[in-house]
């Protein structure tokens, strides 16, 4: 039997770095941690039934609540990175935020509280899913978790991943414009230069699954896209909102994206063609964000 605990712990996180890529692919820099990115170890939480406050300022990283009693008010506010904003210098309209739990996500249910109302995200249940919700910067929200009573805490440990974006989600369905475009190569998490191999639903999680054959790789934060495709073509994933109605289509398409918990998320598509005009007429008038690689 294992002993009991007198107090809960908490430990933050921030996400860790990226490895090198393969195949000579760029990696940005990282954004400098906020504070309260750092990792915090042995926070003890009050007595059951008090609450603690603690404040999330990094964009991601994850939490661990061990041994859970009382409950813990998370208050969210982050220093979002320069790629929420559609356009430079413009604030997004809204602040996405996602949570993930562990598979052992045991001891605790989390909570949205908005305006003094309690909205319950994670239970504790054998599978919960991933949650997201929006807010609008001048709003304060938090998250509430809340330990749920058990006799012995000591094998229970509450854990989640959380990422705090800009309003990517609810610009997920609409075309791009050509601001946006030129933005989306010099700050996105990957720019894949290549062709529709499937698309796939998942009802269950209301994604698409793109499967993408590369025919070159211009940046990915971390590997996403390694041989196993069409000869000598590395191949890999893309995801979007089920709801967006992607279908499979013929041509070469520079897909630019974020990664959201490790995995390819789409967020600029166009063709190729038309990137190469709108790169051009941006070169040519000297409003180009950045330098990329036309062939």
């Amino acid at each position: 039997r294992l002993p009991q605990f007198p107090h809960s712990w908490v430990r933050l996180s921030p996400p860790p770095p990226p490895p090198p890529p393969p195949g000579g692919g760029l990696v940005p820099p990282p954004p400098p941690l906020a504070p309260g990115g750092m990792l915090v170890l042995g926070l003890p939480t009050p007595e059951a039934g008090s609450v603690e406050q603690l404040s999330l300022h990094c964009a991601e990283g994850s939490l661990e609540w061990l041994y859970p009693t009382g409950a813990l008010r998370l208050r969210l506010a982050p220093r979002l990175p320069p790629p929420t904003a559609a356009v430079k210098g413009r604030s997004p309209q809204h602040i996405t935020a996602c949570v993930k739990p562990a598979g052992t996500f045991r001891g605790a249910q989390l909570y949205l509280e908005r305006e003094g109302v309690l909205e319950l995200l994670l239970p504790e249940a054998p599978r919960p899913r991933v949650r997201c919700f929006s807010w609008l910067p001048r709003e304060k929200v938090a998250l509430f978790l809340q330990a749920t009573p058990h006799r012995d805490i000591s094998r229970r440990i509450a854990a989640f991943r959380y990422e705090l974006r800009g309003d990517w989600l609810a610009r997920a369905c609409r075309p791009c414009n050509d601001t946006e475009i030129l933005m989306a190569i010099c700050t996105s998490d990957f720019v894949i230069r290549g062709s529709i191999r499937s698309v796939s639903n998942d009802v269950e999680l209301q994604e698409s699954v793109i499967g993408v054959s590369a025919a070159r790789i211009h940046r990915q934060k971390f590997p996403l896209f390694q041989a196993g495709g069409r000869p000598g073509r590395p191949a890999g994933s893309i995801r979007t909102p089920l709801r967006c109605g992607v279908k499979p289509g013929p041509g070469t398409f520079l897909f630019t994206g974020w990664l959201h918990f490790g995995e390819a998320w789409l967020s600029c598509a166009p063709r190729y063609r038309d990137f190469q005009r709108i790169y051009e007429g941006a070169r040519r008038t000297r409003q180009n964000p950045c330098e990329f690689p036309v062939d």
